[in-house]
């Protein structure tokens, strides 16, 4: 299958192309695009995961709270992002959280499901709207 037949990770219901796909690293090359809200920044990190895009992730995080480095474990693939609430977030807005649950598996045994709920903050910064962090892990 190939990125313009893909359905696209987060779950939208669109085409990744036309979806998450033009803002990651590897179909956003010539001109950056920036996710509008919270929410779709928050759903392009979950299919940045989906495709082990860590270049797109790091590039996304605020400077703040962003880890030097960042490496996938191949061996978790993400298949599942419900997006449970969000406050504040939108288009014209500086701030605002989204409460998301993320669903795994293990790629060795994919029988082995797992899940979590988080609870996290982004920020806009010019036209671009950055993760900072977890405000709450369940």
């Amino acid at each position: 299958m190939t990125t313009d037949t893909m359905r696209c990770p987060c779950h939208s219901g669109e085409l990744l192309v036309n979806c998450c796909g033009r803002y990651l690293d590897s179909a956003n090359t010539v001109a950056r695009t920036f996710p509008p809200t919270a929410e779709a920044l928050m759903r392009s990190r979950f299919s940045a995961f989906a495709l082990g895009d860590a270049g797109y992730l790091l590039r996304t995080w605020h400077s703040d709270t962003r880890p030097e480095t960042l490496e996938l474990d191949p061996d978790q693939k993400w298949y599942l992002l419900e997006i449970l609430g969000t406050e504040r977030g939108g288009p014209f807005e500086r701030e605002g959280v989204v409460t998301f649950r993320a669903h795994y598996r293990s790629a060795a045994n994919r029988k082995l499901r797992d899940s979590f709920t988080e609870t996290s903050s982004f920020t806009k910064v010019g036209s671009q709207w950055l993760y900072v962090q977890a405000l709450e892990l369940q």
